[in-house]
């Protein structure tokens, strides 16, 4: 279900019977350069997609520095939640 345009008690009325059936909620309104935008999805699953971490191997450079992970910019994962 899916609102715009509504008073705030018809939005919370309308939710609350969305969210006790298992129906994915959606309202949102714009006030001139304000607006808003809310979801009640109840329980759901969506994907995320991360950044792979890279591991220096030791031995390979001196220092604190080299033991610490870094961040490979090209490589991404996708994590499921």
């Amino acid at each position: 279900v899916c609102l715009t345009c509504c008073s705030r008690d018809s939005m919370v009325r309308i939710n609350q019977i969305c969210h006790k059936n298992g129906i994915k909620f959606f309202t949102g309104d714009v006030f001139g350069y304000h607006g808003f935008m809310f979801a009640d999805l109840g329980e759901h699953e969506f994907v995320e997609e991360k950044p792979k971490v890279a591991k220096v191997s030791s031995g390979v450079e001196d220092g604190p520095e080299a033991k610490r992970a870094r961040l490979e910019a090209a490589e991404t994962t996708m994590v499921k939640k």
